[in-house]
């Protein structure tokens, strides 16, 4: 049973088989509009986003900190202004993207029946 027989019971609406279709049309179409799915607050595409692009800032985070640490640490050793300036670049994109992953947990953190670690 789809979701349209199972709103015409509710309603005691009976749909004819066309306008079924061009419901069903329009709503595949809104379902590939990004941006509408946006703004009606995602739905499954947004929850299929998350998962996708979830594991990928925490990964950066991580990588970058290395890098800079690397940069940092070879960098006063080495006095080589180079090294120096590469540490200058990446420091405060990692503060950044640490800071885009804080406000990620406490967004997530707010929602009801979500785990508190699931952002990592």
């Amino acid at each position: 049973m789809d979701d349209w027989e199972r709103w015409d019971r509710r309603e005691r609406t009976r749909l004819s088989p066309y306008e079924r279709l061009a419901l069903l049309e329009i709503e595949a179409h809104l379902r590939q509009d990004r941006g509408f799915a946006r703004r009606m607050g995602g739905g499954a595409h947004r929850e299929r986003e998350d998962r996708h692009r979830g594991c990928w800032l925490p990964v950066g985070v991580l990588l970058l900190a290395a890098a800079s640490a690397f940069a940092a640490v070879m960098g006063v050793r080495t006095s080589d202004p180079a090294l120096l300036w590469c540490f200058a670049v990446l420091w405060p994109l990692t503060l950044f993207q640490a800071f885009r992953l804080l406000c990620r947990a406490a967004r997530r953190r707010g929602r009801p029946g979500e785990r508190v670690g699931s952002w990592l």
